[in-house]
């Protein structure tokens, strides 16, 4: 019998579904959001997340200038980024990024209970190479591990476009400063846009 408890990175759930809702303020209009158990900020909006979309709604020219290409929500849940992201740019196709299946799942259930057509729900390894990405936005899993954690940024980072830009919101408490100097030595820049609640927004650029 496997006792390993679910977490929300965890690839398959087994936990009871438990399903709860809450409503994402968006460009589109107050929107509905399902959540179930095993999944990340299960019931309500993150207060990481909370603040990342914050300080997008008061920065709305972030939408605005961005370079051609995709979006792609890293670590999408069940999806409030990756709603709000297609709510504001509807032209632009938004890769939601899960290596949960149950997130996936919803996700996709709550863009189609939306109307949001422009967002593509996949695992890590479905975006294909040759998407030009111009941002990717993020809450990072943080508690996955200081060196899965590397990996996965190392991964989206890379794959942003040279004029693109990468957006994530990190816990003070849980390494926001520390994970800033680790991509500068990468050799990012890497700006504090916003500090809220003990959250640190971050820009990350070529």
């Amino acid at each position: 019998m496997n006792d390993t408890p679910d977490h929300y990175f965890s690839v398959a759930p087994k936990g009871e579904a438990d399903r709860a809702e809450f409503t994402l303020p968006t460009a589109k209009g107050d929107l509905s959001v399902i959540t179930e158990g095993g999944v990340f900020s299960h019931g309500q909006l993150d207060k990481g997340t909370a603040v990342l979309l914050d300080f997008a709604r008061k920065h709305p020219d972030v939408f605005k200038d961005l370079p051609r290409g995709d979006l792609v929500d890293v670590g999408c849940g069940s999806g409030p980024i990756a709603l709000v992201l297609a709510a504001a740019i509807p032209d632009r196709i938004v890769w939601a990024v899960d290596v949960n299946e149950r997130a996936r799942q919803l996700c996709a259930e709550n863009a189609r209970a939306n109307e949001l057509p422009n967002i593509k729900v996949v695992s890590p390894d479905q975006v294909p190479h040759d998407t030009s990405i111009a941002a990717v936005w993020s809450n990072p899993p943080i508690r996955v591990g200081k060196n899965e954690l590397h990996q996965i940024l190392e991964t989206w980072l890379a794959r942003v476009d040279a004029d693109g830009r990468t957006y994530l919101v990190v816990n003070k408490n849980l390494g926001a400063d520390s994970l800033r100097t680790w991509m500068e030595q990468l050799g990012y820049v890497t700006e504090k846009l916003a500090s809220s609640k003990g959250f640190r927004v971050l820009k990350v650029t070529r």
